[in-house]
C-alpha cells in the first residue's frame, strides 16, 4: 500500500502555547490553510442520470485529481470523445485527461472484478491509465454473494409488490455489512502482516454464513471466490493508497482536485424517497465522509439538472408523464440506464424536487444537461408546487404515501421549436429557450452556468457567473 508523508502543521497554529483553544484569529490562520487550493464538487441534483459526467470531463481538462466519494458500479455516465464513447461505472471520469490522477475513495463499494473490467475496457480503447488510478484502502469490498443477496432481496421484496429496483450489483447488501460493522475492507486483502490471508478468509467465510442463515444455502462457491481473490491480492496492491493522507496532501500541494459524485440527491439514503433510493450518501454529506476531507475545503459545489425529469427504478414520481409528451422525451432523450439498459421514467422538470436539493446540497451554480431533448415542444410544462388534500405543501414531503398523491401545479412555459444542436454561445440561444432557464434560475435563485445541447463534449455552452 502506497503511504503519502503530509506537509508537517505547527501545533501553535491551533492552539495557544499554554494549551488553550486558539482565537478566532488564529481560526481565521487555519482556515487560509486551505485557501487558493480546495476542491470543487459535482452532484446530481435530480434521481440521476443528468449527465454529470460531461461536465466533469469539461472541468477536467483543467483538473489535477478527481475523485469518487461513494456508490459502486450501480450506476454509470457515457463521456463522448471525439469518435469515442467511454462508459463509466466505478472508476473517476477524470481518467479522460491523461494529466489528471484519480482516486476511488473509502465511501465508495469496490467489486474488483468489474474494476479491472472496466479499466481494461478503457485501456483498450486508447486511453493510458497506468500510474493516474488510486483505490482507497478503506474501501469496503463487494463480492459475488453480495450480488447474489440482492437479487434474493429484490425477489423477497417483489412477492410483497415492494421492490426497490435495484442493478443486483451487490450495493445495498455491501453497504450493510458495512454499517453492521462486519464488511470486508480493501486493507484486509492487502495486509503483509502475518496471518492475514488467514484473517481474510475467516472475515469472508463468516459473511457467507451469515447470508445462508438469512436466504438458505443458495449458489455460492466460497473456494472459488476466495481463490479469485488470492490472485486478486497482488493485483490491486499498486492500486492501494491511503486516501485520508492523498487528498489531503493534494489539498495542502494545491493541486486543483475535482470531486465527483454517483447516483444524485433525491436517491440519498437519508434525503432521497426512502425506500426506494441507493444505500449511500450522495448528497454533499458523502463527499466528506467518503473522502475524509474538511467542509472549509470545498470551494464550488455544481449541480447539475436535466432539462427534464427522469428515475429509475420504483417509487412515486409526481411530474411524471404518462402519455405522448413522457414517451417523446423518452425517445427524443434516448432514455436508457448506460449500467442496466433499463428504460428511464420521464417527466417534466420539477422544480419543488431541485428547491429541496438546494437546500440540502447549497449548490453554488447548475448545468442544465439535454436542453436540446425540449426543441420540439410547443409547450413546456414545469412543476413549481404540491398540494395535498387542497392544501399546498411548504416543502418536498417525507411521507411517500402523501408524495404519491399530491397534485402538481405547473407553470406552462413556451417552446422555442428550433433546433439547438449547433449552437455554440449561450447568448445565441432562442429567446424562448433562455427565458426556460431564466425561470428555472429565478426559482431557484441559483445561476445557471453551463447548457447542454448535445451529447458531444463539445455541446457545452457556458454562461459567465
Amino acid at each position: 500500500m502506497h503511504s503519502v508523508k503530509l506537509p508537517t502543521i505547527h501545533a501553535d497554529s491551533l492552539l495557544h502555547k499554554n494549551g488553550d483553544i486558539a482565537t478566532v484569529e488564529e481560526d481565521k490562520e487555519i482556515h487560509l490553510l486551505f485557501n487558493n487550493h480546495m476542491a470543487d464538487v459535482v452532484l446530481g441534483a435530480q434521481w440521476g442520470d443528468e449527465g454529470k459526467g460531461k461536465l466533469v470531463d469539461l472541468l477536467c481538462d483543467d483538473i489535477e485529481v478527481c475523485a469518487r466519494c461513494q456508490g459502486g458500479n450501480n450506476a454509470g455516465h457515457t463521456i463522448v470523445v471525439g469518435d469515442k464513447k467511454y462508459d463509466f461505472h466505478m472508476l473517476p471520469s477524470g481518467l479522460v485527461n491523461p494529466k489528471c490522477v484519480n482516486l476511488v475513495g473509502s465511501g465508495v463499494v469496490v467489486h474488483l472484478p468489474s474494476f479491472f473490467e472496466e479499466l481494461h475496457k478503457i485501456e483498450e480503447q486508447g486511453l493510458d491509465c497506468k500510474g493516474r488510478l488510486f483505490l482507497s484502502s478503506r474501501a469496503h469490498l463487494v463480492f459475488d454473494f453480495h450480488q447474489r443477496v440482492d437479487k434474493l432481496r429484490e425477489a423477497e421484496l417483489s412477492s410483497n409488490k415492494k421492490s426497490i429496483g435495484t442493478t443486483g450489483k451487490g450495493i445495498g447488501p455491501t453497504y450493510s455489512t458495512k454499517a453492521s460493522r462486519s464488511g470486508v475492507r480493501v486493507h484486509h486483502l492487502v495486509s503483509d502482516e502475518p496471518d492475514s490471508w488467514k484473517e481474510f478468509e475467516t472475515r469472508v467465510r463468516r459473511l457467507v454464513d451469515t447470508r445462508f442463515k438469512r436466504y438458505g444455502e443458495f449458489d455460492c462457491d466460497v473456494e472459488t471466490e476466495l481463490a479469485k481473490y488470492k490472485e486478486l491480492r497482488e493485483k490491486i496492491k499498486p492500486f492501494v493508497v491511503d486516501s485520508v493522507q492523498f487528498m489531503h496532501k493534494a489539498l495542502q500541494e494545491k493541486k486543483k482536485i475535482l470531486i465527483e459524485g454517483a447516483n444524485a440527491l433525491m436517491l440519498d439514503i437519508d434525503f432521497g424517497t426512502y425506500p426506494y433510493v441507493t444505500s449511500s450518501n450522495t448528497g454533499i454529506g458523502g463527499v466528506l465522509t467518503g473522502l475524509g476531507i474538511p467542509p472549509q475545503s470545498i470551494r464550488n459545489i455544481y449541480g447539475v439538472v436535466k432539462a427534464y425529469t427522469t428515475r429509475v427504478g420504483e417509487g412515486p414520481f409526481p411530474t411524471e408523464q404518462l402519455n405522448k409528451d413522457g414517451e417523446a422525451l423518452q425517445t427524443i432523450g434516448r432514455e436508457y440506464g448506460v449500467t442496466t439498459g433499463r428504460k428511464r421514467r420521464c417527466g417534466w422538470l420539477d422544480l419543488v424536487v431541485l428547491k429541496y436539493s438546494c437546500l440540502i446540497n447549497g449548490y453554488t451554480s447548475l448545468n442544465i444537461t439535454k436542453l436540446d431533448v425540449l426543441d420540439s415542444f410547443k409547450e413546456i410544462q414545469v412543476g413549481v408546487g404540491y398540494s395535498y388534500n387542497g392544501k399546498k405543501l411548504e416543502s418536498f414531503p417525507e411521507d411517500l404515501y402523501v408524495l404519491d398523491k399530491v397534485d402538481v401545479e405547473y407553470k406552462t412555459l413556451p417552446g422555442w421549436n428550433e433546433d439547438i444542436t449547433s449552437v455554440k454561445r449561450y447568448e445565441d440561444l432562442p429567446e424562448n429557450a433562455q427565458k426556460y432557464l431564466k425561470f428555472i434560475e429565478d426559482f431557484l435563485q441559483v445561476p445557471v452556468q453551463w447548457v447542454g445541447t448535445g451529447p458531444a463534449r463539445e455541446s457545452m455552452l457556458e454562461k459567465r457567473v
